[in-house]
């Protein structure tokens, strides 16, 4: 009996433990970016996944989610980045919104590329858009996520987010020939 007690006490603390590491990643994901000088730096708002036409899983939509506003914390380059629907992102003065739609997607097979190497590709294809609050399109790409070799399919949602995030680069939107972006 004392045991049990005693098994139970730890494996609550740990899962304690574990909350408040990760609180940062599941909860908050907005850190502050870097300061760029006297301007005020942009926020990004990113809204939620759209399937487009395709059958893409609902796991699919909410890794590649999860993912963007993983990856685009990393890159320091937005003030906040904002989940949709939080009520904080009115307050921002700078806000641009990213939407993202599902152009194509191929499910691959794990199996498959665990047996030969050219074959079972996992293939996901999106259109991204960076707007501004007015609707303005500052930024409209395709962007592409795939899985050829080892790992699992949602491999394919981490590697899109990443690829995401490399195309925000600020000089894709905010400058190249452009005139910068004011509200």
């Amino acid at each position: 009996m004392k045991t049990s007690k005693r098994n139970v006490c730890i494996c609550l603390a740990a899962m304690v433990a574990v909350a408040i590491a990760s609180s940062g990643r599941l909860w908050g994901l907005t850190g502050a970016a870097k300061s760029s000088g006297s301007d005020e730096q942009w926020s990004i708002q990113v809204d939620r996944v759209e399937p487009g036409e395709t059958q893409l899983a609902y796991s699919f939509q909410v890794a590649t989610y999860e993912g963007l506003l993983e990856e685009l914390n990393k890159t320091h380059q937005f003030k906040h980045v904002f989940r949709e629907g939080d009520r904080k992102a009115s307050d921002a003065s700078k806000l641009l919104v990213l939407k993202t739609t599902v152009v194509a997607y191929t499910a691959g097979s794990e199996t498959q590329r665990a047996v030969t190497t050219f074959s079972g590709a996992t293939k996901v294809c999106v259109r991204t858009q960076l707007v501004t609050r007015d609707g303005k399109i500052v930024l409209d790409r395709k962007v592409d996520g795939t899985v050829r070799f080892f790992g699992s399919n949602l491999r394919a949602t981490h590697n899109l987010a990443r690829n995401i995030a490399k195309v925000m680069e600020p000089s894709a939107w905010s400058g190249s020939g452009q005139a910068e972006l004011t509200i």
